[in-house]
């Protein structure tokens, strides 16, 4: 590479320049914040770990997502971690150990070795809340109205919930009894949504005739509040183990409505995304400005007992970039104040003071007068003078 071409970064990875990184930062204390007054505590997780730990209950999808390397000391493959929900979920099991239920948060970059879509980013700055030691569902409640009030307090406007539940797909393939190449077979094509194929499937491999036009109607089942009724229409005869799931999905819309009246929710009983890990709901944020979700969680009760300890568990993420790109916030920066570079104590202690009330104070370096750019650049509109032997603050 020539020198000319030195300041070139790699597909998907950027800085962040100073106006930009005062939003991030500002919107993560204010998420951060938000999560804290609802019980939940932060944690810092490691970026690169052991592989066969970091990767432990976790999907196919994010062992590829994963960078590998070899530890110099031990020579064990250790990873540099592409999600942090595993890790948040090995230190509810095996670290804190408590009993009743943990809520914690985290706020971090991760590191993809692709990134997930067209214009996001390789090194994402995820933000989001796991709850661990519930299984019912106020957990889940719960987590979907925290996710809906993460995007509010962002200022992202226009937000449609999408509600799904995985179990049902699963309850229902298990009843069907099908090989392991069928099931994977359906699994894609349920995925693309591609009904013809969906069909055919199933009118080669399930024989009982009402338990196929569940499969078949169950793949169609998206769109408003609606959906619910339907659901149950469909599934008027389904095996217990659906109907309950679907009574589930039902007890936490109404419990969502009840807390977030206004909230538009929206049904897709046939989302499978994470189906190798999530076990009941699962749950994400779009809106129109925005071509994917914008936040996504569900729930994914086994993951712990790879850790020794299993435990309900349900959470949330979203990409922190993402956020601040959607969001209409504006934060602006704090105008900041000159001080000469003079040696004189008194000047000291009001920049001191200044500071300490929550004022920005630049002092100048060396004797030059700071051209009226640079006072841009800088944001300055004041500046500290001496008038009658005493130092003030006076506007530029």
């Amino acid at each position: 590479m020539t020198s000319a071409k030195r300041w070139l970064l790699p597909d998907g990875v950027e800085e962040i320049l100073p106006a930009e990184a005062h939003k991030l930062e500002s919107l993560r204390r204010q998420l951060l914040d938000l999560y804290e007054s609802w019980g939940y505590q932060m944690v810092i997780t490691p970026l690169i770990e052991y592989l066969d730990s970091l990767l432990v209950g976790s999907s196919h999808d994010l062992e590829l997502r994963t960078f590998k390397i070899t530890d110099q000391l031990s020579g064990r493959m250790m990873g540099i971690r592409a999600d942090i929900t595993p890790q948040a979920a090995r230190i509810d099991a095996h670290c804190l150990n408590r009993e009743g239920p943990v809520r914690l948060c985290y706020a971090d970059n991760v590191l993809h070795t692709k990134p997930r879509g067209i214009m996001t980013s390789r090194v994402p700055i995820r933000i989001g809340a796991e709850l661990y030691g519930h299984s019912g569902v106020e957990c889940d409640i719960e987590l979907v109205c925290l996710m809906y009030e993460t995007l509010k307090a962002v200022g992202i406007s226009d937000i449609h919930i999408v509600l799904g539940h995985v179990g049902i797909f699963r309850s229902l393939l298990q009843e069907a009894k099908l090989d392991e190449d069928t099931e994977q077979t359906l699994f894609e094509a349920v995925q693309r949504k591609a009904y013809d194929e969906i069909d055919e499937i199933l009118k080669n491999s399930v024989s009982e005739k009402e338990l196929c036009q569940m499969l078949q109607r169950l793949s169609r089942l998206s769109g408003d509040e609606t959906i619910l009724a339907e659901a149950n229409e469909v599934f008027a005869n389904a095996p217990a183990s659906v109907q309950a799931e679907l009574q589930e999905l039902v007890e936490i819309v109404e419990g969502v409505k009840q807390r977030l009246p206004d909230i538009v929710l929206c049904f897709d009983l046939c989302e499978l995304r994470g189906y190798e890990y999530h076990t009941g709901i699962v749950f994400a944020a779009y809106t129109p400005s925005y071509g994917r979700a914008v936040s996504k969680g569900g729930r994914y009760d086994h993951i712990g007992e790879v850790f020794g300890r299993a435990r309900p568990a349900s959470g949330f993420d979203s990409d922190l970039k993402v956020l601040a790109r959607l969001s209409s916030r504006v934060f602006e920066r704090r105008a900041a104040i000159i001080a000469p570079g003079d040696g004189d104590v008194d000047l000291f202690a009001l920049v001191k003071s200044l500071r300490e009330q929550g004022e920005v104070v630049i002092t100048t370096l060396g004797d030059d007068e700071l051209s009226e750019q640079h006072r841009q650049e800088l944001n300055c509109d004041r500046k500290l003078v001496k008038r009658d032997g005493k130092w003030v603050v006076d506007s530029l």
